[in-house]
């Protein structure tokens, strides 16, 4: 079974080709160029690498957010023009069950976090002690709501993701008990996105049928919805 994985949905872009048990290749950039401009010729590289043509691949598994705006519509994009060329199906994966999966079988509480402007994150809680279980809904809430939604846990907890150098210091401050992940797995990577998918094959869908999750309005759809009201 081999799944082409991708991830664009923040300020990494990464693309992976996992098959049964193990990660065959994987390319992540965590540069200033934008994900249009190194998304596919990612693809393309690795493929080559391996010797790998996409048609023999069996399903597409993409990172469906939340995130940024851009990126996660880059990703769509993406992966929807890919599995309409190679008539694939896509497995959506929620980027914060894939960031938690980076740290699969830790003793703590996972917090995945992503900086969503405005003193806010895009963020869940996760028990990885025995496979991946979420405890909370998706959020995307200010950053001392969630210190206390992890407060009410009673345990330690290891944060990670963009937002951890935006709210490092608020973190650290909350609890002796709040860690962070290790920069080798603190981003989004498509490895994880692929080793999810591998174990949620049932959930793949036709390429028109892929949605995004975005748990809030776009940056342009609030302001514009603020200068209405202040029209009225």
């Amino acid at each position: 079974m081999k799944i082409l994985s991708l991830d664009s949905t923040g300020l990494v872009a990464g693309c992976a080709i996992v098959d049964e048990g193990k990660t065959v290749a994987e390319f992540t950039t965590n540069y200033k160029k934008t994900h249009s401009q190194t998304l596919m010729p990612m693809i393309e590289n690795m493929c080559k690498l391996v010797e790998l043509d996409l048609k023999q691949i069996d399903y597409i598994a993409c990172a469906s957010g939340p995130g940024s705006f851009t990126g996660l519509r880059i990703g769509a994009a993406t992966a929807k023009g890919l599995a309409h060329g190679l008539n694939k199906k896509i497995i959506p994966i929620p980027t914060l069950d894939a960031l938690a999966y980076n740290i699969i079988g830790c003793g703590c509480i996972v917090v995945p976090i992503m900086d969503a402007r405005r003193n806010q994150v895009y963020t869940a809680l996760y028990d990885t002690s025995n496979g991946l279980k979420r405890l909370s809904e998706y959020m995307a809430c200010d950053i001392d709501e969630l210190l206390a939604k992890v407060s009410e846990q009673n345990n330690s907890a290891i944060f990670l993701g963009d937002g951890v150098p935006v709210f490092e210091d608020k973190i650290t401050s909350a609890s002796e008990e709040y860690k962070f992940a290790p920069p080798s797995c603190n981003m989004q990577r498509a490895a994880s996105v692929g080793a999810l998918a591998l174990e949620r094959i049932e959930y793949a869908v036709d390429c028109d049928d892929f949605e995004i999750m975005y748990l809030r309005k776009s940056q342009a759809e609030r302001e514009r919805e603020e200068q209405q009201r202040g029209n009225i």
